[in-house]
C-alpha cells in the first residue's frame, strides 16, 4: 500500500520524531529527537539498506567528506535497519556519523519517503533515497530526491551553502 504522506517541501517545518540512534556521539540505541537538535543545521539522509552497493557508496562519500560536512551541519543517516545492523555497518566502513534506526518506518512515512517500489515487476514498500536539509529553527531548506549516491555529498554541500535547492 503506497504511503499517504506527502514529502515536506522547502519552507515547511521538518516533522519531529524520536527514534533510536547509534554512532557518532551517541551510545548504541540512545533515543534522539529532531527537536533536540534545534540551533544547528541538520541533514537527514534516508537510504534503503545498510551494506548494499549504492548505500555503501553514499555512506563512504559522506565519511570521506566528514571534515567539511560536520563543520556545516549535524548529519544523520536513516534506514529501516536495526541498531545492531547499523553498528556493524558503521564499524565495517569506519563511518563517523550517527545512523537512526527506523524499523517501524514511522520517520520515513512522516517524510514521505516510505513508498511503493517496483523491481523486476514485483511491487514492495521501501525507503526512497532522499535527503532533507533543515535550518537552525527546524524548517526545511532543501529536499534532494532520488539522488545518485556518488553525487550526494556535492549536492548536500551545495544545499548547505546556497539554502533552498530542490533536486
Amino acid at each position: 500500500m503506497p504511503s499517504e504522506t506527502q514529502k515536506p517541501t522547502p519552507g515547511t517545518p521538518a516533522p519531529d520524531f524520536t527514534a533510536p540512534v547509534v554512532g557518532g556521539a551517541y551510545a548504541d540505541g540512545a533515543e534522539l529527537s529532531l527537536s533536540s537538535l534545534r540551533g544547528s543545521p541538520v541533514v537527514l539522509y534516508f537510504y534503503p539498506k545498510d551494506d548494499t552497493p549504492g548505500c555503501t557508496t553514499q555512506a563512504c562519500g559522506i565519511r570521506d567528506a566528514w571534515g567539511v560536512l560536520s563543520r556545516n551541519a549535524k548529519l544523520f543517516g536513516i534506514s529501516g535497519d536495526t541498531v545492531k545492523k547499523h553498528a556493524k555497518f558503521q564499524k565495517k566502513y569506519e563511518l563517523p556519523f550517527p545512523l537512526i534506526s527506523d524499523e517501524d518506518h514511522s520517520v520515513a512515512t512522516a517524510y514521505g519517503v516510505w513508498v511503493e517500489k517496483v523491481l523486476y515487476g514485483r511491487k514492495y514498500m521501501g525507503i526512497e533515497r532522499s535527503t532533507f536539509v533543515i535550518d537552525k529553527e527546524g524548517g526545511i531548506t532543501a529536499v534532494l530526491e532520488k539522488v545518485k549516491p556518488e553525487k550526494h555529498v556535492e549536492l548536500v554541500l551545495e544545499a548547505l551553502g546556497k539554502g533552498e535547492i530542490t533536486q
